[in-house]
């Protein structure tokens, strides 16, 4: 007998004070006791005499816990009003005799053909308002009141007649929230918006000034004029609209969600947890962690690098390698998170997609990439390839013929390997600075093009040189209820092109940096108000009292343009595709550097401020892997496990530490051999045995030591 121990951490906070006030932040809700793995399993799929032998097959190689159920409405109510339970009764009545754990799923993603015919007001939409019909998935909206009823309706009588079963250790709700399409456009969600917007603002005078109507005869008189974003010239609208639009989405998939966790709770054990998986587009999913769920799973497909519609010879991406700045943002939500869909098998659908099978060591590299940021359960995508359906080449452990292969006996060796590294289960990742961000700007980013090619280049960058420079990082989600003592944690702080700024977000950096921290910012810093507005001050607006800098003018570096440069003690440093033309504006200002080129040659475009214990570097441009890797030099954080381990560029090193000691995850990503050099004895995990010197790693090969 095998046994997963999971626990359930009740009611527990952190405690700090801030003047006479006592600050009580909620921790994790739930954690693993144990690294261990699991698969996604549908048992509708398959004849039953299957099922028994496919749970042995599963703990013969280390698996011990499946998700079930998350499609399959039909199988409970086959018709509405009827509700039958033997199906998923005698699946668990073989998964408990055969001590197999299982994670249920909540089957609102697909309603059923009945739920859609009847009722063809849930269905989701385009934006010129034609409906998505049955036949894919995620196809409704959140906010069609029969939906929230059936759903509500579904996830009741599930909860209440399983949620007892001593197999079942957790709950998934949906699949995948906002996954294929994250905009909803139906009657339902224009008819929802305005109640959105009602609660927001209470008169339209006030939506009028948030939304600037009064350009091109927008102004509202009647809340019935108000739609969710429709079809126009070029498809273009309303930024201000379309950023509370966002906002609007974000919410209703948090009720959608809240909903559902909120029925579970009443029926489930105590001892078990609910999760959702996946992070997905225009959801607040730093608040949907908070309010919904107890810990938070991810979908990792690290293939999706060589998919055969891109180019996977351009390694300025990394490749597979850029997942681990997906798995970052997920440990940004939750620290010690799950894997609910771990990549085992080559991917893609009969209508998209089209990827190679993970070559021999990917699946060991992509799962010890999952733990090394934070994972402490995986569990890969699927046990058996579908045979048919949209996903019959969405490849699982195991193939259409069912039997013995690679993949499984790579499956075998993981499971190992995670025993003997077991106890990295709870340890936090170690980073040396962070990339801040909001879902302000995050927002803002996708209806503002000019936002988003800042963005989208200078964060991939910031990512790219972190990895090539093994300097770890975190990404930390600013909100305005952010105190400090959550900042100080990092010496580095790096939020790169903060659009919008609010007062309590600048009021809090302000205290980061003067107590002691340092803080990055770049272009195009402080140019908006949080409806969207371009204020009418000097950038960076909200920070100048921080900077003590002043914008005098900004410019995109044109295609007809030579790359501009700046000269830093002498050495000529990139600054990308953006340029904000800085002076200073305050005491204790320095200029480290000025441009070279371009008609503002020899203007300020960096500069430094002293602040008490802390300093401000006010950077104008946009970032790149060689500007930021000189910013890391210069703050003194870079490589900072330079005296223990010495590794190649095509090699990544992430620390976890727990009850001092140290585990140092080295992953080669080549498929060359790779030589790493440790600097001080350490024992490998995978042997036990003690190790120094120099190492060689197989391509694809990972390490785990620990100190």
């Amino acid at each position: 007998m095998v046994t997963i121990r999971y626990r359930r951490v009740q009611e527990t906070f952190v405690m700090h004070k801030k003047g006479d006030v006592i600050i009580m932040r909620a921790e994790q809700n739930f954690k693993w006791e144990k690294l261990s793995l699991g698969t996604c399993y549908y048992p509708e799929h398959w004849d039953k005499s299957l099922w028994r032998d496919d749970l042995r097959r599963m703990k013969e190689n280390g698996i011990f816990t499946v998700r079930i159920a998350e499609f399959a409405w039909n199988k409970i109510e086959p018709a509405e009003g009827e509700f039958t339970y033997e199906f998923f009764d005698e699946f668990l009545d073989v998964a408990e005799e055969e001590q197999m754990k299982v994670i249920f799923g909540t089957p609102t993603a697909t309603p059923p053909v009945w739920l859609t015919e009847k009722y063809p007001e849930v269905l989701n939409c385009r934006l010129d308002g034609t409906p998505f019909y049955h036949g894919m998935r995620r196809h409704y909206n959140y906010n069609s009141p029969i939906y929230q009823e059936l759903s509500a309706r579904i996830v009741k009588k599930v909860a209440k007649h399983y949620g007892k079963r001593p197999c079942i250790v957790g709950w998934q709700i949906d699949n995948e929230l906002n996954c294929e399409v994250d905009e909803f456009y139906s009657v339902s969600d224009t008819l929802a918006f305005r109640e959105f917007l009602k609660k927001k603002y209470k008169t339209l005078d006030a939506l009028n000034e948030a939304w600037g109507t009064i350009v091109w005869n927008q102004t509202y008189t009647n809340w019935k004029e108000i739609y969710v974003p429709r079809t126009t010239v070029h498809d273009s609208t309303n930024p201000h609209q379309v950023l509370d639009y966002y906002r609007f989405i974000s919410d209703s998939t948090l009720r959608f969600c809240k909903m559902q966790s909120d029925i579970i709770r009443k029926y489930k054990k105590p001892e078990d947890f609910i999760t959702t998986n996946g992070i997905f587009g225009n959801v607040d999913n730093h608040k949907m962690e908070d309010e919904c769920l107890d810990v938070l799973t991810y979908d990792s497909y690290p293939n999706f690098a060589y998919c055969l519609i891109e180019d996977p010879k351009h390694s300025d991406d990394l490749n597979d390698r850029k997942w681990s700045k997906n798995l970052t943002e997920v440990r940004s939500i939750c620290p010690h998170f799950g894997i609910m869909e771990q990549q085992s098998g080559a991917n893609g659908w009969n209508t998209r997609m089209e990827a190679p099978a993970p070559k021999p060591g990917q699946m060991t590299l992509w799962t010890m990439q999952s733990i090394a940021h934070g994972a402490d359960y995986v569990s890969f995508f699927r046990w058996r390839t579908a045979t048919v359906g949209t996903e019959i080449y969405w490849h699982g452990i195991l193939d259409y013929d069912n039997r013995y292969n690679r993949k499984l006996a790579e499956v075998n060796r993981i499971w190992h390997r995670v025993e003997a590294i077991e106890n990295v289960t709870g340890a936090e990742y170690k980073a040396a600075f962070a990339l801040v961000k909001d879902y302000d700007n995050v927002w803002d980013a996708q209806l503002d093009v000019w936002h988003e090619r800042l963005m989208k280049k200078s964060e991939k960058e910031i990512f790219v040189a972190a990895q090539l420079s093994h300097t770890p990082m975190d990404v930390f989600y600013l909100k305005d209820s952010t105190e400090v003592e959550e900042l100080k944690k990092y010496p580095v702080l790096i939020y790169p092109h903060p659009l919008i700024l609010t007062k309590k977000r600048a009021k809090v950096l302000n205290e980061y940096v003067k107590a002691g921290g340092k803080l990055i910012i770049g272009a195009r810093t402080g140019q908006k108000d949080k409806h969207g507005h371009c204020v009418m001050e000097p950038m960076p607006g909200l920070l100048t009292n921080v900077s003590h800098t002043d914008v005098k003018e900004f410019t995109f570096v044109g295609p007809a343009d030579d790359p501009v440069s700046m000269d830093w003690n002498g050495k000529e440093i990139e600054t990308g595709i953006f340029n904000d033309i800085l002076a200073a504006a305050g005491e204790n200002v320095e200029v480290l550097a000025k441009y070279t080129s371009n008609y503002y040659a020899g203007r300020p475009a960096l500069i430094r401020t002293n602040t008490h214990q802390g300093y401000t570097l006010h950077f104008g441009g946009t970032f790149t892997r060689q500007n930021v890797t000189e910013f890391l030099t210069y703050t003194g954080i870079i490589d900072p496990w330079k005296e223990l381990i010495e590794l190649p560029a095509d090699c990544e090193i992430a620390v976890r530490e727990k009850n001092d000691a140290k585990y140092i995850f080295v992953l080669n990503y080549s498929s060359e051999k790779q030589d790493i050099t440790l600097k001080t004895r350490m024992i490998d995990l995978y042997t036990t045995s003690y190790s120094e010197g120099m190492i060689t790693l197989e391509p694809y090969e990972t390490k785990v030591y620990q100190m």
